[in-house]
């Protein structure tokens, strides 16, 4: 079991189709091998979910092939 203290300080990277009002904001941590945390950028101190860097890659893929609807 490891601490706080031996855990890496996240480089989070916000989506670029993020707004600077509020809306939409998603950051992606990058220094993390082998896994994505994700995080509200409105929300830095709340929960991050955590996938696998293939699990990521596979949403991104489908996302921009069009594979979920947009409103």
């Amino acid at each position: 079991m490891s601490n706080a203290d031996s855990l890496p300080v996240l480089a989070w990277r916000k989506s670029s189709y993020s707004s600077d009002n509020g809306g939409n904001c998603v950051e992606v941590a990058v220094n993390v091998p082998g896994h994505a945390p994700v995080r509200d950028s409105k929300d830095p101190q709340g929960p991050a979910l955590i996938f696998s860097t293939a699990a990521w890659a596979a949403f991104i893929t489908a996302v921009r092939s069009g594979k979920f609807p947009t409103s």
